[in-house]
Formats: C-alpha cells, sequence, structure tokens
C-alpha cells in the first residue's frame, strides 16, 4: 500500500498534525517504508509460536531482583554536581523566584 501527499495530508489533519506542503513527499516516503517493513513482518511465518507476555523464555515470569532499602546520598555528588549550570557551597544554585 503506497501513500500518496493527498493521503498523507488526509492523515495528518486527522492526527491534527501540521505537516507544511513541502514536508509531504518526504513524509510519505517515510511512512511508505514503514507500511513496507510491517508488511515484511507478516510474512513471517508464526504457526504454532504462543503469543508472549514476556521475554522469560521458561514460562515463569520475570522476577525483579531487589537490593536493600538503604536511604544514602549516593556518594556522588560533585558528579551531579557537574551537570548544574550553577553550583554553591555543594549545592544547585537557582535564582530566586518571588512574585
Amino acid at each position: 500500500m503506497a501513500l500518496d501527499r493527498t493521503t498523507v495530508a488526509k492523515i495528518a489533519r486527522l492526527a491534527r498534525i501540521k505537516v507544511k506542503p513541502e514536508e509531504l513527499d518526504g513524509l510519505a516516503g517515510e511512512l511508505n517504508g514503514m507500511l513496507t517493513w510491517v508488511e515484511q513482518l507478516q510474512q513471517v511465518n508464526v504457526d504454532g509460536v504462543e503469543p508472549m507476555t514476556g521475554t522469560v523464555v521458561d514460562g515463569a515470569g520475570a522476577a525483579l531482583r531487589m537490593r536493600e532499602d538503604v536511604v544514602n546520598d549516593g556518594g556522588q555528588r560533585d558528579k551531579v554536581l557537574a551537570n548544574a549550570p550553577r553550583s554553591a557551597a555543594g549545592f544547585f544554585a537557582v535564582p530566586k523566584v518571588i512574585e
């Protein structure tokens, strides 16, 4: 199924997405590529394959790995503050917001 400019414009309108007219051809190409990929997936033989509810093969279900619930400061204050736009005395520095 190939989508043309008119169909892409209609889809964009229905999805309430503003698309410029000069972007319609590129978007049509991308959508056609996605539809081609979905058509390839439909050709895969899945006879006898049970639907998966997760990625665990043995069917026992996945168990979350538990860790000890301990409150700490993380020990990485300097690394965290290295990403801050401004810091002072080991804390994030933010501008005052007073109305």
